[in-house]
């Protein structure tokens, strides 16, 4: 692993710690907060479509591999969601902090940066995409904090253990998946597509729906797709 990689796998921890400060001293609105969500969302679709997806055509692997990752991808990802609220239902009673929460949040980064690293593992532009697509979700985790008990200096410390999980997580993905075979990294990365679609589907859009009851603008739309066009602008642009 040279000092390159693990420079840009370090660039979602710094974003996410960025995320935490910036809550520290602005509380958006849920206004505010929906469209930060469409924005992270129109980024990952964007990641997943423009360079994900094409990557795995890339590895050559077979396409039953391919299909059964991605459905193993899909079950993994609606186990942990079970997993998940059986957590969130639990919070905590002395210290103010809804640690069922807290603990399923730091399971989903450590998933983020595993997806990471299957990305640098797969080689080429993968990883840095991915490392940057997925930094926009973390700086809006850093800004959900908010929502909680936390504040001050409680939201900075838990984004920065946030950052770290996800670089560590990034670090053993590349790792575990470095110098493996072309359908071992292809099944990786068709199980990450399905936990990228997840993510946006299950998390992103449907936490920044609720409680909207058809109230939805039509300007949250425009952000999802200005997410979407701007990764892919930039990807565009820096061929060129």
């Amino acid at each position: 692993m040279t000092g390159h990689e693990l420079l840009l796998m370090a660039i979602p921890a710094v974003v996410g710690l960025a995320g935490g400060v910036l809550a520290a001293v602005w509380h958006p609105s849920s206004t505010a907060r929906r469209l930060v969500q469409h924005f992270a969302a129109g980024v990952v679709l964007a990641a997943l479509a423009v360079e994900l997806l094409p990557e795995i055509g890339r590895e050559h692997a077979p396409g039953l591999v391919l299909v059964g990752s991605f459905a193993f991808g899909a079950l993994v990802m609606f186990g942990l969601k079970l997993f998940t609220e059986h957590l969130e239902s639990r919070p905590g009673e002395r210290t103010g902090i809804d640690t069922g929460l807290m603990l399923a949040t730091f399971i989903d980064v450590a998933m983020d940066g595993f997806i990471i690293g299957a990305g640098f593992a797969a080689g080429g532009e993968t990883g840095p995409v991915l490392a940057v697509g997925l930094s926009v979700e973390l700086l809006f985790l850093g800004l959900a904090l908010t929502s909680d008990s936390t504040g001050g200096w409680k939201i900075v410390a838990l984004s920065g253990a946030l950052g770290a999980t996800v670089m560590l997580a990034a670090i053993l993905g590349k790792l575990v998946l470095g110098g493996a075979s072309p359908t071992v990294i292809g099944g990786a990365l068709a199980a990450s597509a399905a936990a990228l679609l997840y993510l946006v589907t299950e998390e992103l859009l449907i936490e920044a729906h609720e409680g909207l009851e058809g109230r939805e603008t039509p300007a949250a739309t425009l952000v999802l797709f200005a997410g979407f066009l701007a990764f892919w602008a930039v990807q565009l642009l820096g061929r060129a």
